[in-house]
C-alpha cells in the first residue's frame, strides 16, 4: 500500500496518478475523508479512555454515597469505551480497505494511458521472410502435432478447456529451457527457489492480487488456500514480518513454480493451441532491494531479460508499458514481446514491475540501515514462461519439413534439432 503520509502531504499528487492510469480520484477523496474519520475516531476513543482511567484513580479514595457514583459512572463510561472502541476499528477497517484499493502511484515516467498507448523503446532481430524461403509457416499447434509435442485434446479430455500435456520433445524442451533458466539466473546471482504453488490469502493479498486481479485467482473455499498465478507471490512473501539488514541487499531469488489463471475476460482469445492457458510453468525473478536502488534494479531486471531473449535468438520488442495498464502493485513495467509469425505481431513473453516499498507495506517487510526501520522495495521479472516461449521457439526455428530448429544455447541440453515424429 502506499504511505498514508501521502493522502495529508500531497493529495495532488495521488489524483494526478488516479487520473494517469485512466481511474477515478475520487477514491482519493475518499481515503483523506476516511484517514479524517479514522483520526476523529482515536482522539475520542482516546478521551473516554482517559476519563475512564482518571475516574478510576479516585474510587478507592471515595467513600459512601461518592463512591456509589463514581463506580455508576464508572459503568457509564465502560459501555462508552465500548462504543468508541467498536467506532475506531470499523473506522480503521474502512479506511484500510480503501488504502489497500489504491494503486501505487504510476511513475511519471511511465506512458499515459490504457493497453494500446504503450511506447515501444526497443526492436531487436528481424522476423523471418518465410515467403522468400518458399513455405508457409505453420502455426505452434500444427508443428507440436508433427513434433509430437503438444496434445491439447487429451488436455482438454481430462482438465477441460486451456489445459495441454506437453509430451516428447515438448516436455523435453520445458525441461531444457528450465536448467538453462536457472542455470543463466544463478550466474546473475540469483539464488535458485522451488516455492510452493498454494499460498495463504494474506500473501496473495500481499502482493495485490485480491483486487482488480481477484477475479482470475482459483480459491481453494474448504482450505482457504490460493493457487499462486506466479511465483512472485510466495518469493514475495518469503521475508514477511522480517527485517532486513541493508548489507544483506539486494536478494535476488529466481523461482521455478506452476502458475495457475483463470483468465477472466479473455474468452475468446488465444483459445487455439498454448499461448493463453490455464496452467503453465514459469521461472521468475524477485529482487529485495533499497528504495533509492529500485529504478537501477529495474533496469537490471530488463537488461537480464533482453540477454535471455537475445540467447535464444528470438526476434523481439520492448515496450514501456502504459500507466493505465500496469496492475495494482507496480509504478513501471516494461515488456518483452517476441514476434509470433504466424500471428504477425509481437506477443508479451516476460515483464519487469518494480513495485517500490507498495508490496512491502503490505507484507510488513523492512530494511534497517543504522538506527532507522523502513519499508524496503521490491520488484519482478519473468525470466521463462514455458508455453509462450515455446510458441516462440517453434515457429520462429521450424523449417519446412516441419522440424524446428534451436538456438545454441539450448543444445547442450536438448540438440540442435526437435525432428518430426515417424
Amino acid at each position: 500500500m502506499i504511505d498514508p503520509r501521502l493522502l495529508r502531504d500531497d493529495p495532488d499528487t495521488l489524483r494526478e496518478a488516479q487520473r494517469r492510469r485512466g481511474a477515478s480520484p475520487d477514491l482519493v477523496d475518499e481515503l483523506i475523508a476516511a484517514d479524517e474519520q479514522r483520526r476523529h475516531s482515536i482522539a475520542a476513543f482516546e478521551a473516554v479512555r482517559s476519563e475512564q482511567k482518571n475516574l478510576g484513580k479516585l474510587i478507592p479514595k471515595a467513600k459512601g454515597e461518592e463512591k456509589q457514583a463514581l463506580l455508576a459512572q464508572t459503568k457509564e463510561l465502560s459501555a462508552k469505551v465500548k462504543e468508541a472502541e467498536a467506532a475506531q476499528a470499523e473506522a480503521g477497517q474502512a479506511f484500510d480497505a480503501l488504502l489497500r484499493a489504491l494503486p501505487n502511484p504510476a511513475s511519471t515516467d511511465a506512458p499515459e494511458g490504457g493497453e494500446d498507448d504503450f511506447v515501444v523503446l526497443d526492436t531487436v532481430g528481424t522476423p523471418r521472410d518465410f515467403a522468400a524461403e518458399g513455405f508457409e509457416p505453420r502455426d505452434h499447434l500444427e508443428l507440436g502435432r508433427i513434433l509430437g509435442a503438444i496434445d491439447t485434446e487429451r488436455g482438454a479430455k481430462v482438465s477441460g478447456a486451456r489445459f495441454y500435456y506437453l509430451t516428447g520433445a515438448g516436455a523435453r524442451l520445458e525441461l531444457a529451457l528450465t536448467q538453462l533458466a536457472m542455470n543463466t539466473a544463478s550466474e546473475w546471482g540469483f539464488t535458485p527457489m522451488i516455492p510452493p504453488a498454494l499460498v495463504k490469502p494474506s500473501a496473495m493479498e500481499g502482493t495485490g492480487f485480491l483486487g482488480q486481479a481477484a477475479d482470475d485467482v482459483y480459491h481453494l473455499e474448504k482450505d482457504d488456500l490460493y493457487l499462486v498465478g506466479t511465483s512472485e507471490v510466495p518469493l514475495a512473501a518469503y521475508h514477511s514480518d522480517e527485517i532486513l539488514d541493508a548489507d544483506s541487499l539486494p536478494r535476488r531469488y529466481a523461482g521455478f513454480s506452476p502458475c495457475y489463471r483463470r483468465e477472466a475476460g479473455s474468452y475468446g482469445k488465444d483459445t487455439r493451441g498454448i499461448f493463453r492457458v490455464h496452467w503453465f510453468d514459469k521461472v521468475e525473478m524477485f529482487v529485495f532491494t533499497t528504495p533509492e536502488e529500485a529504478a537501477a534494479e529495474h533496469e537490471r531486471l530488463l537488461g537480464w531479460e533482453r540477454a535471455w531473449l537475445d540467447a535464444l535468438e528470438l526476434p523481439y520488442r520492448v515496450i514501456d508499458v502504459a500507466a493505465g495498464d500496469l496492475g495494482l502493485s507496480a509504478v513501471r513495467k516494461f515488456d518483452c514481446e517476441a514476434w509470433i509469425p504466424t500471428q504477425e505481431r509481437y506477443r508479451e513473453v516476460s515483464s519487469a514491475s518494480n513495485c517500490t516499498q507498495f508490496q512491502a507495506r503490505r507484507l510488513d517487510i523492512r530494511v534497517r540501515e543504522g538506527d532507522s526501520v523502513s519499508p524496503l522495495a521490491t520488484l519482478n521479472g519473468t525470466l521463462c514462461a514455458m508455453t509462450r516461449t515455446i510458441v516462440a521457439l517453434l515457429e520462429n526455428g521450424q523449417q519446412a519439413d516441419g522440424s524446428v530448429r534451436l538456438p545454441a544455447a539450448l543444445h547442450p541440453f536438448i540438440g540442435e534439432v526437435l525432428e518430426p515424429i515417424t
